[in-house]
């Protein structure tokens, strides 16, 4: 009988991550190539197609691909574009998913690369067993994904969970979207960053961040410097986490969550971002909550971001009766 798997494809700014996976979720093989962002989509598509062909033809004669799932920054899932993505230079709508299906005559699911992740976990990470629950991706910006009921929220325009850009201040910090205030500005590794800056102002303390400029200073080094008592990183830690503590307290009072995952360059700080975050969440619940929502890191690492794609491409095949 044959084996059967699926193809992930997870579309960053950097790398694309792509990735042949079994229904337990076991890798069978993958692939990181350089996006070129910079560069037109018929450019990126020839080398994805050049990689996707390489892994396939791999794969002993009784493995079967089914479906193919893809991750993507502002992908909308109804239309199968990715549309305006701030860091692809693409143009404003590119017909992803059609392109890919047309190419490989296999079906394709397209989410943004957020939503995808949120179903990885649930099949295959933290959140395997639980219907209701928040991911959120603390990376350059601020990524998440709402499931209810074990099904994506994803909203009448595709754009749904869109938590990065919920307002903290009406006057405060410029997002890269065009408002102020943003809590990506303040929950994410560039947050984070600017935060460090602003406290290296404000504060006399010696701190080892002293010696970065503010392009050399990474959240890798913000977390390592925490993790070594540094007061600054602590401090800016400790800050993060109050912001983004409330703001998920409101998120829980939308869609009472089981559990928040965080995943991201800032959650390897662990327990320094976790415990802030857990106290000002805790303590702006409304009280029907209070106690039951629980904060959580992801299991799945970077190098294992093609699981959500996977995840998508699954769920796909057992809609419409592959599996």
């Amino acid at each position: 009988m044959a084996e059967t798997v699926v193809l992930g494809i997870d579309i960053g700014g950097s790398l694309t991550k792509i990735g042949l996976v079994t229904k337990e979720g076991s890798i069978l093989d993958k692939t990181v190539f350089k996006t070129e962002s910079q560069k037109p989509f018929p450019f990126f598509f020839e080398k994805l197609k050049s990689e996707v062909e390489k892994l396939i033809s791999n794969l002993p004669p009784n493995v079967q691909v089914l479906s193919i799932g893809v991750g993507a920054p502002n992908a909308n899932p109804y239309t199968g574009m990715v549309e305006n993505p701030p860091n692809l230079k693409w143009g404003e709508r590119t017909p992803v998913a059609t392109v890919i299906e047309k190419a490989f005559k296999l079906p394709v699911s397209l989410a943004n690369d957020a939503n995808a992740a949120a179903l990885g976990e649930m099949l295959f990470g933290a959140a395997k067993g639980m219907k209701n629950f928040v991911t959120l991706t603390l990376g350059t910006g601020l990524g998440s994904g709402i499931v209810v009921h074990g099904k994506l929220v994803i909203g009448e325009h595709g754009a749904a969970g869109e938590l990065g850009h919920v307002n903290v201040n009406p006057n405060g910090r410029s997002c890269n979207c065009g408002l102020q205030g943003c809590l990506e500005t303040y929950a994410s590794v560039t947050g984070i960053r600017r935060t460090v800056f602003e406290l290296l102002a404000n504060m006399r303390e010696d701190s080892i961040l002293r010696s970065f400029s503010f392009e050399e200073l990474s959240g890798t080094a913000i977390s390592a410097a925490a993790l070594e008592g540094d007061p600054i990183a602590l401090k800016a830690f400790e800050e993060t986490g109050i912001i983004l503590g409330s703001k998920m307290a409101d998120t829980v009072a939308h869609v009472d969550p089981e559990a928040f995952i965080l995943s991201g360059g800032l959650s390897k700080a662990g327990d320094i971002l976790l415990n802030p975050i857990k106290t000002s969440m805790e303590r702006k619940l409304f009280k029907a909550y209070k106690g039951k929502v629980a904060v959580v890191l992801a299991t799945a690492t970077g190098a294992d971001a093609i699981l959500g794609p996977a995840a998508l491409a699954w769920l796909e095949a057992e809609n419409i009766g592959l599996t």
